[in-house]
């Protein structure tokens, strides 16, 4: 089975920054497409920001210039940078992976159990 890990979650007054992990681990894959989403109270799960193999990042716009999705491959591990925190980015954050099992065609998208981030005014 594969899983995904995220850390780095916690409580910020709004200006901080935190940084988030995801780290991939079980059964010899690929990782395709890795993102993050959020999910604050009361609202739908949104897309935050998403990095593809070779590098290349697409962010919601309410977090362009704030946020740095990355990732480092020989670690299966993505990263989300969140600088000059607001309060409205508290939500949950979840890690997504798009993997593909070695020996199979398709991939399949995995998620974290998600990360509470908080920040306060």
């Amino acid at each position: 089975q594969v899983q995904l890990v995220e850390s780095g979650g916690g409580l910020v007054q709004a200006g901080g920054s935190l940084r988030l992990s995801c780290a991939a681990s079980g059964r010899n894959f690929v990782i395709n497409r890795m993102g993050w989403y959020r999910q604050a109270p009361g609202k739908q799960r949104e897309l935050v920001a998403t990095i593809t193999s070779g590098g290349s990042s697409n962010y919601a716009d309410s977090v362009k210039g704030r946020f740095t999705i990355s990732r480092d491959n020989a670690k299966n591990t993505g990263y989300l940078q969140m600088n000059s925190l607001k309060p409205e980015d508290t939500a949950v954050y979840y890690c997504n992976a798009n993997l593909r099992i070695l020996g199979y065609v398709a991939g399949s998208d995995y998620w974290g159990q998600g990360t509470q981030v908080t920040v306060s005014s």
